[in-house]
């Protein structure tokens, strides 16, 4: 029987792993609109504000929720009630369950006290990610079929022909992985990734397996239907696809569980080849014996970076003055005020640390904070390259994605395995 502590640690990891990718979603819509902006040379959205409050573009998320909540549902008169409900609940409730077997950080050691930084701990770990993730086409093939329109169904056959052909080369492409490092679970295969290859390379996934790297980062996109793979919703095909008949809160449940799976599969490709929560060159041990210096180097270097940053905005208010004719003009000085006082914050705290002294649960505290905080910026970074796809390459044709699918990715999933046995069994081991 769990004690009051235990009850309470199990809940807050709950809540995390529940709230982290929610937490996301409003910052990767946010980024979605400004990166595409940046990239079609264009401002992006600037203009909705509360009073003389823009937030560069922030405040039109409290406009789209706003607008997704308050919207009157209409739902079609043929519709099956039952599976056209519960379709948006099912990839909601699908995208968020996959998040809690990934590890953010190594196991917290302190006197008389472990906490790991894993919601569920399977032996299989890695196949909890596939056998959860299949799931989703259920949502998308329910909502297409309950909504009774031609075209939202032809976008849920869509969808089930692709997630057959994607997944099959997604989980052939860590049979090599898993070869190498002989487990699947997942908090095991990062701390090996801490290992050195020939004495200076990061021992990561995408190092020992490259080509398994690539065909799992594309399949990912095609598990999360993103562009190029979005023949599911095929707006200039299929009207908006397999979720043409939902409007408002049922709407923005499809939108959000987008960018929910797009931080699950961030953190498993993360997880996979990049690393996880290891950081670069330095282990759980190193971090401990060395927290009071990385902590005062890390306060120095961030103070220096958002100061670095304050002098950008400011250059920007300085080119942009007078663009626009009204508040807009000092956007660039706001985010200078607010980064100067971020690094006047951190140099205060540094002070703090300094007249204080360390204290000797410090040293794993920091680690944990230090491994989870690269494991995150490991997140957001794949988040920026999802968005950077999507607005670079154009929509695959049908026949393009299935023969990409099949006589491509499956091909070189399997000979990846081939290649992978050979080495191994000329090196005389798996972790080599």
């Amino acid at each position: 029987m769990l004690s009051l502590l235990d009850a309470a640690i199990v809940l807050a990891k709950v809540l995390f792993f529940v709230l982290f990718p929610l937490s996301l979603v409003p910052l990767l819509v946010w980024l979605e609109r400004k990166v595409s902006a940046l990239i079609q040379d264009r401002p992006g959205p600037n203009r909705a504000r509360i009073g003389f409050i823009r937030l560069g573009g922030l405040v039109h998320l409290f406009g789209d929720t706003l607008k997704m909540i308050s919207k009157e549902q209409i739902i079609p008169r043929n519709a099956y009630f039952f599976y056209y409900m519960a379709a948006p609940v099912i990839m909601a409730t699908v995208a968020l369950i996959i998040l809690p077997v990934v590890p953010f950080a190594d196991v917290l050691h302190l006197p008389g006290f472990s906490l790991s930084f894993q919601l569920l701990h399977f032996d299989a770990g890695i196949l909890w990610y596939f056998a959860v993730v299949s799931l989703m086409v259920y949502g998308v093939i329910l909502a297409g079929w309950s909504s009774n329109n031609k075209f939202a169904l032809l976008g849920g056959i869509r969808s089930s022909a692709q997630m057959i052909s994607y997944e099959l080369p997604l989980g052939l492409s860590i049979i090599g992985l898993i070869m190498v490092f002989g487990t699947l679970q997942l908090n095991e295969i990062v701390v090996q990734q801490g290992d050195l290859l020939f004495g200076f390379l990061p021992k990561w996934g995408i190092f020992i397996q490259p080509l398994a790297a690539i065909i799992f980062i594309v399949c990912a996109f095609a598990e999360t239907n993103r562009a190029p793979f979005d023949l599911a919703e095929g707006e200039s095909e299929l009207v908006s696809g397999f979720h043409t008949e939902y409007g408002g809160m049922l709407f923005g449940t499809f939108f959000m569980a987008e960018y929910v799976a797009m931080v699950v599969a961030s953190a498993v490709i993360a997880t996979l080849f990049f690393g996880g929560w290891q950081v670069p060159f330095m282990d759980t041990q190193a971090l401990i014996d060395n927290a009071p210096v990385l902590l005062q180097v890390s306060l120095v270097g961030a103070a220096l970076v958002l100061f670095g940053l304050a002098a950008l905005s400011f250059r920007w208010y300085q080119r942009k003055k007078g663009f626009y004719g009204d508040i807009r003009d000092i956007e660039g000085l706001v985010y200078a005020g607010v980064l100067a006082v971020a690094g006047l914050g951190a140099l205060g705290f540094l002070g703090l640390v300094l007249a204080l002294g360390f204290p000797a649960w410090g040293g794993p505290v920091f680690a944990a904070l230090a491994q989870m905080g690269m494991f995150i910026g490991k997140i957001m970074a794949l988040c920026l390259i999802f968005i950077w796809v999507r607005w670079t390459l154009p929509r695959f044709r049908y026949d393009q994605l299935m023969f990409l699918g099949w006589k491509a990715l499956l091909p070189l999933s399997l000979l990846n395995i081939v290649v992978t046995g050979i080495m191994i069994y000329l090196t005389g081991g798996l972790n080599t």
